[in-house]
């Protein structure tokens, strides 16, 4: 029988989140754990709603780490120009992370892959940029083993932060969203954290189920030099198939001039010095999903853990831009239940909880 759950999300993406409409040229991609039938519904659902081309690309992650472990150099900086040019006509792209593991990628050196991130930052921007997109990581036992549950529930947590009113979510975050456009600057103060920063002119954004799924956050940008400071993240990360935590970075005029982890610390030069702008800030963001709880080493679901912010080193994005570009964009959360956060000057949240009354509902 067909999880009546597959098929509300799958009207979300298509109908709410990406907005499928006649004449539309769709790319669906998927990965190797997610359901063909999940597939089947949101491609029927383009196919109703008159899109004029459905492409669906499978991912599958064994073969992606069989290309790091045996391309050679020619092979590993071959642009795939077909793709760009296809990706300039999507309108529409539904991209599914469903990886049956993690960590696939974890002993493939970390600057092969942010060398194969940057040739390929043509493509990710001209979807970021250029298409209505919008992704989502359908549950997989690999996911539920990180997150510390059973399958069955995260595949329950899983629906209860994607299969909810998103209209009604944008409507509550409108207020953080203005109070972020008219404020200056921020200070984050919490054990072995210390940091401010402008955000005077950047605006901000609110996530209302649109491009990630679960969403749940307003962010803005830092401006660019601006950060000083020294923050220690709380919340472990999973990024270019390798974990990290107790990430820490010293910040100066907007640059990390230092940084160490607790795991993975071998691995962050790779990361940071992937160019130029991977040492400064490109997004600074509230986590809002009161659906989330607890961190579960999945980037999409802890940047909305209700009660934390993230403070992204790398790209900005265009809609809320402070200027720097990178290949990297990585969110590292830090969960904010013993710290306090101010806008200009003014406590604006203490240990997790909104205190003004105005953002008291977010809580």
């Amino acid at each position: 029988m067909k999880d009546p759950r597959q098929r509300k999300l799958a009207k979300i993406i298509v109908d709410y989140s990406s907005e499928v409409a006649d004449g539309d040229i769709v790319m669906l991609e998927y990965a190797d754990g997610t359901p063909v039938e999940f597939i089947r519904e949101i491609q029927t659902l383009c196919l109703a709603r008159s899109a004029r081309h459905v492409r669906i690309a499978y991912r599958d992650s064994d073969l992606v780490y069989n290309f790091y472990r045996r391309a050679d150099p020619r092979q590993l900086s071959y642009f795939p120009r077909h793709e760009l040019e296809f990706m300039k006509q999507v309108d529409v792209y539904i991209g599914i992370g469903s990886p049956l593991n993690n960590q696939t990628l974890a002993g493939i050196p970390g600057q092969v892959l942010s060398t194969r991130q940057l040739l390929l930052k043509p493509i990710h921007e001209r979807r970021v940029d250029h298409t209505r997109w919008v992704i989502t990581r359908y549950p997989t036992h690999s996911q539920a083993q990180d997150a510390g549950m059973s399958f069955e529930e995260f595949e329950d947590f899983y629906f209860r932060a994607c299969n909810i009113d998103w209209a009604r979510e944008g409507r509550r975050q409108e207020r953080l969203k203005k109070l972020l456009e008219r404020s200056r600057t921020v200070r984050i103060l919490a054990p072995d954290t210390d940091l401010a920063f402008s955000i005077e002119g950047m605006g901000a954004i609110k996530c209302e189920g649109k491009q990630n799924l679960p969403d749940g956050e307003v962010f803005t940008a830092p401006v660019k030099n601006s950060v000083s400071g020294h923050i220690r993240y709380n919340t472990p990360s999973l990024y270019q198939g390798k974990v990290f935590s107790g990430v820490r970075f010293e910040v100066k005029k907007g640059r990390i001039v230092g940084a160490s982890a607790d795991k993975g610390g071998e691995h962050l030069a790779g990361v940071l010095d992937t160019d130029r702008g991977a040492r400064y800030f490109g997004e600074f963001s509230f986590g809002l999903n009161r659906a989330i709880r607890r961190p579960m080493l999945s980037t999409l679901f802890d940047e909305k853990i209700a009660g934390s912010i993230h403070l992204t080193p790398g790209k900005a994005y265009r809609d809320c831009d402070n200027g720097n570009r990178s290949a990297v964009h990585w969110d590292l959360i830090r969960l904010m239940n013993d710290g306090e956060i101010y806008l200009d000057g003014k406590l604006v949240q203490k240990k997790g909880k909104f205190v003004l009354p105005e953002l008291k509902p977010l809580n």
